[in-house]
């Protein structure tokens, strides 16, 4: 035994009368071993209580890991439960089975902790989730000099980016919002990582450092203003999550409002799915009394009869893997399209 207690490789080769490099081969190229000598080498491990040669030492030596870092500026547990999260690592699993890649979830908290976590991640290259411009984790994951991507943004020089191009599709969608609203209103992601949940307009909100939000908003604005409403008229509920409830809390108090939207704009499925409950729960009808839009055509979107922007995050998050385990680094623009549903008024009843 080593001083530490643990029994090491010459030991198992000593105690089983065989070389060092025999022993090696037995766990690591098994086929260039006799029976009889695996057999020996596998009891004497046994009897000194030997696991195996340690694998990080053995990604050290090839040079590789076979394991994928992903990056996620959330919580944990919303790599699990938001289902458009759920459907990117879908995708990015796809892609790491299909190479023989594990994938490792890095979750960020916006703590001291991010950078070393990032760094000392056994992996060999990374997918990073959307965040904010000013996020310490882009320079770190730039410093490890591996293969990396970036999905929804910002661009980072010397990583990929894949990405619907956010600001024509609210255009789009904003459009079919807004047709015939005079008061158009939006529900929007978070503006940065401080993530304060607030209710503004449109002309007060000045620096979004998400550029998914920062995007989408730009995109709602040219829809309002091709409607007729300037943009500090259009009120903006600002949530601190991508969540179904905390929506429904915004909406409400848009809604109990003195001057309340006749329309409101959400940035995802989920978003739009809790408007839709604030909406129900102040007996407005949908589309007459309230349009209502969301991003993502998720089941909940189909089910709700959303107008919404559809897009394959499991693409997406296959694109990213792809970029990461390997391919040249470029950006790329994903596809997307609107599907327009029941709870938008008809575009020909847009007021000028």
């Amino acid at each position: 035994m080593t001083k530490s207690g643990r029994a090491t490789l010459a030991q198992v080769a000593e105690l089983a009368g065989v070389s060092v490099m025999t022993a090696s081969y037995t766990y690591n190229r098994p086929e260039r071993v006799s029976d009889q000598a695996r057999a020996k080498v596998l009891a004497a491990a046994d009897q000194l209580g030997y696991a195996g040669p340690d694998p990080s030492a053995r990604s050290l030596r090839r040079g590789s890991t076979h394991a994928l870092g992903v990056v996620m500026g959330e919580h944990l547990s919303y790599a699990f439960d938001d289902p458009e999260a759920v459907s990117f690592l879908a995708g990015i699993a796809d892609v790491c089975a299909d190479r023989g890649y594990a994938m490792t979830i890095l979750p960020i908290t916006g703590g001291a902790d991010d950078v070393p976590r990032v760094k000392g991640a056994a992996v060999d290259g990374y997918v990073v989730w959307t965040t904010a411009d000013d996020d310490p984790v882009l320079a770190a994951v730039q410093a490890m000099r591996r293969p990396a991507v970036v999905h929804g943004g910002p661009a980072v020089r010397g990583l990929g980016l894949v990405t619907v191009d956010n600001r024509a599709a609210a255009a789009a969608v904003g459009a079919a919002a807004f047709a015939g609203a005079r008061r158009p209103a939006i529900v929007s992601f978070p503006l940065s990582r401080d993530r304060v949940s607030t209710v503004t307009r449109g002309d007060r909100i000045t620096d979004v450092l998400f550029p998914v939000t920062r995007e989408r908003l730009e995109g709602y604005r040219q829809a309002a203003e091709d409607a007729g409403t300037d943009w500090g008229d259009v009120v903006v509920g600002v949530c601190a999550r991508n969540d179904a409830a905390e929506a429904e809390r915004v909406a409400a108090a848009l809604l109990a409002a003195p001057d309340p939207p006749d329309a409101i704009a959400a940035m995802s499925d989920q978003q739009a799915a809790g408007v839709v409950r604030a909406a129900r729960d102040t007996g407005r009808r949908i589309p007459d009394d309230l349009a209502v839009t969301g991003w993502d055509d998720s089941a909940v979107a189909a089910s709700l009869g959303l107008t919404t922007v559809a897009q394959s995050l499991r693409e997406q998050g296959a694109a990213c893997a792809v970029a990461a385990l390997g391919r040249p680094r470029h950006s790329r623009g994903a596809a997307w399209s609107v599907v327009r549903r029941a709870s938008t008024r008809p575009l020909s009843g847009a007021s000028g």
